[in-house]
């Protein structure tokens, strides 16, 4: 049973109609929580319910994420959910349909799924919370982890070079592109909104570095002092091209803001529309 104070706490919640609020089980100061309740906002300011959107998540802390919504949410298998996403999308084209899973989950077994679905300009929304590395499973090295940086997998130091997730979003063909600092709930949620309204492929990454399995490891305090250690190397720009948008904590830059917002056609539109072209020629 949980104590009366976080039983009250969960019944005054603004979310409470939308959220499992005792499924969230992330580690105090973990900025997941932060990133669910960001959407959630959105989906409510819009005025959509749950039969307007669905939630599909991976493998990972942030994998735990769908069960928190109170609506359609998939805990799908490690790396598969965007292909998962994209079938949801394509059988009911209205749905706002939103992946949010883990750096891990995406990029390194996901991979190969998010370059395409970016390619064929699918209409979901993909958020990445990017934390640098796996860190339910025990801190191995994940394809953000930072040149030099240890984990259980790297005791000397990683030697691998980082993905720079946005520049791969936008290479690959996403037509709405951002990142932002976890903490930034504002910044983060206009995003939010802009990729609901995107009529193709969009990719927000978030940052949430681990302080339990990155931050002990690599010596940067608790929770409180790494977001601090976060906030001081973030600089906002606007116009930065997705290849400049500098994300290196050696360096102490971190480059912030949206890379690609354009229109071009989605794909599930561009299939309606082969599909009444083969309609009128068979009749």
């Amino acid at each position: 049973m949980l104590p009366q104070d976080q039983i009250t706490e969960m019944q005054d919640h603004p979310l409470r109609d939308m959220l499992n609020l005792q499924r969230f089980i992330f580690c105090p100061g973990c900025l997941i929580g932060t990133v669910i309740t960001s959407i959630t906002s959105c989906l409510k300011e819009r005025g959509l319910t749950s039969k307007d959107y669905a939630i599909v998540s991976g493998i990972g802390c942030t994998g735990r994420s769908s069960g928190c919504f109170k609506a359609p949410a998939f805990h799908t298998t490690h790396g598969r959910a965007i292909p998962f996403a994209t079938g949801l999308k394509l059988a009911n084209p209205k749905l706002k349909v939103i992946v949010l899973s883990g750096d891990g989950d995406l990029f390194a077994i996901g991979g190969n799924h998010f370059i395409h679905a970016a390619r064929r300009n699918i209409e979901i929304t993909v958020l990445c919370v990017n934390n640098n590395v796996y860190g339910m499973t025990g801190g191995q090295v994940a394809p953000t982890t930072h040149i030099g940086d240890i984990t259980s997998t790297t005791p000397y130091g990683n030697m691998e070079p980082p993905f720079n997730l946005v520049s791969l979003a936008a290479a690959s063909g996403a037509t709405y592109v951002a990142r932002w600092p976890g903490y930034d709930t504002l910044r983060l949620q206009r995003s939010i909104f802009k990729s609901l309204d995107n009529e193709g492929f969009s990719f927000i990454e978030v940052l949430a570095p681990c302080f339990i399995q990155y931050g002990t490891k690599n010596r940067l305090g608790d929770a409180v002092e790494m977001l601090e250690w976060l906030r001081r190397q973030i600089k906002i720009r606007m116009d930065c091209p997705p290849h400049e948008a500098t994300f290196d904590f050696k360096e102490g830059i971190i480059i912030c803001g949206e890379f690609v917002d354009e229109h071009r056609e989605g794909f599930s539109n561009r299939l309606k529309q082969m599909r009444e072209r083969v309609k009128s020629k068979r009749k």
